[in-house]
C-alpha cells in the first residue's frame, strides 16, 4: 500500500498537463485521499513550457511543491531537459516517443507514443493529455483511486462535446501501460 505519490507532468502550453494534473488531484480527493495540485507556465501561454505536479498522500501533505517526484511525464524533449534532474532515482519515467532520452538510468522508462496516438487514432492532438492520465492511472492503480472515480474525474473536467473521445484516449493511455 502506497503513503505518498508525487506527480511532476511536464510538456508545453497548450499540451494540457495542467489539466491533466487537476483531474488526478480532483480523483484522488473523491476517493478520499489527501491531494494538491500546483502548476506554472511560461508567459507564452501556448508553446511555452508548462509544468504541473500533484501529491496524492494517505497522510497529511505539509509541503504543496514535489521535490523529487515518483513519477516525471514529459511530452517533449525541453521538459525533459529541464526535468530529468529531479526525478527520484528509483522513479518511473514517461515520455513521449519523441524525446531523446538516456537509456543508461536506474528509474523505469516507458516511452510511449503518446502524441502520435492522440492524432492518429483519436484524430486530434488535444487529447494528448488525457492518454497521459490513462497511463499515469494504470501505473497508480486502482487500489489507490478506482477506475470509476478517474471516469467521473474526467466527466466533470472535460468540455461534454469531447467527453467520448476523452473517456477513448483515456482507455488508450491504460493500454500503452498494461498492453
Amino acid at each position: 500500500m502506497f503513503n505518498k505519490i508525487e506527480i511532476r507532468l511536464s510538456g508545453s502550453g497548450g499540451q494540457g498537463v495542467i489539466l491533466a494534473a487537476i483531474i488526478l488531484a480532483d480523483a484522488a480527493i473523491e476517493q478520499g485521499i489527501n491531494a494538491i495540485q500546483t502548476q506554472s507556465y511560461g508567459p507564452e501561454a501556448r508553446g511555452g513550457s508548462s509544468k504541473a505536479e500533484v501529491i496524492i498522500s494517505r497522510n497529511e501533505i505539509n509541503f504543496p511543491k514535489v521535490v523529487s517526484p515518483n513519477i516525471l511525464l514529459c511530452l517533449t524533449q525541453g521538459s525533459y531537459d529541464k526535468y530529468i534532474a529531479t526525478l527520484d532515482k528509483n522513479g518511473i519515467l514517461i515520455v513521449d516517443e519523441c524525446v531523446v532520452i538516456d537509456m543508461d538510468a536506474d528509474y523505469k522508462i516507458y516511452r510511449l507514443p503518446i502524441v502520435e496516438t492522440a492524432q492518429t487514432r483519436l484524430g486530434t492532438s488535444m487529447v494528448a493529455n488525457i492518454i497521459s492520465v490513462g497511463a499515469l492511472y494504470a501505473l497508480i492503480g486502482e487500489d489507490v483511486i478506482s477506475k470509476d472515480v478517474m471516469i467521473s474525474s474526467i466527466t466533470h473536467r472535460v468540455p461534454p462535446v469531447t467527453l467520448n473521445k476523452n473517456l477513448d484516449a483515456f482507455e488508450e493511455g491504460i493500454k500503452m501501460i498494461k498492453g
